[in-house]
């Protein structure tokens, strides 16, 4: 695959890498497991000209791959990787501590069904090659509140039409958020880039787990809202 001209060389990251120091075991679990879990081919440092990695390479199976975008602490990655054995599934998340907090989860539950890239998940989109990947998840992703940073949000076209492009016809994106104004933009984002609402509502998901950050929502008095769509 040669550079496509619309992926710029190098890009804006909003967000945190890092937080408060990580515990001693949090920083064995990034020098021991992190390396073996990580997919070759993502950075641009490996993979300069942007060749396609697919997920059957990563994994060395062809099971179908579903990606979760910004994993936060790892409870809902983790959550499905066990629910789901057939499945594989790759998070991507640049926040460490997050990283480091779904390593030790990862550990304690014995999944070996997941993938995980510890960085900005559009250096993931560019190298995966066209419907690979067969469901997505958006789960209380950073709100950006202002009105002037909501072009930094997942959804918009800069991250929905990447998504489209690796997503499977039918393929199912899910977002939760405890934001109402991230909602409305991404009820109305997401069907300009091709994504079909098939579900909105403030029931999660048959599988769902709640995370750290909805519990955070709720404890703060914020409704969580659920959206379905399909590419």
């Amino acid at each position: 695959m040669t550079e496509d001209p619309q992926t710029p060389a190098w890009r804006n990251f909003y967000g945190r890498r890092s937080g408060k120091t990580l515990r001693a075991s949090q920083k064995a679990y990034l020098s021991e497991d992190l390396e073996s879990l990580r997919p070759r081919g993502i950075t641009r440092e490996e993979n300069p000209a942007r060749d396609p990695v697919d997920p059957a390479a990563i994994f060395g199976n062809d099971n179908p791959a579903w990606l979760e975008i910004g994993f936060g602490g790892g409870e809902h990655l983790v959550h499905m990787a066990a629910t789901y054995p057939g499945i594989n599934i790759i998070g991507a998340e640049p926040f460490i501590n997050g990283v480091a907090m779904l390593l030790g989860k990862i550990r304690a539950a014995g999944v070996t069904n997941l993938a995980v890239h510890p960085g900005d998940v559009r250096d993931l989109m560019d190298v995966l090659p066209d419907g690979s990947i067969s469901r997505a998840f958006l789960n209380y992703p950073d709100p950006w509140p202002k009105a002037r940073h909501h072009r930094r949000r997942f959804v918009t076209p800069d991250y929905l039409l990447p998504l489209r492009r690796i997503l499977t016809p039918g393929a199912e994106f899910r977002v939760a958020t405890d934001i109402p104004s991230y909602m409305e933009q991404a009820l109305e984002e997401a069907p300009k880039a091709g994504f079909a609402l098939t579900a909105h509502s403030g029931t999660p998901w048959g599988d769902w787990i709640s995370t750290r950050y909805e519990q955070k929502a709720l404890r703060e008095g914020r409704v969580p809202d659920y959206a379905t769509f399909r590419r």
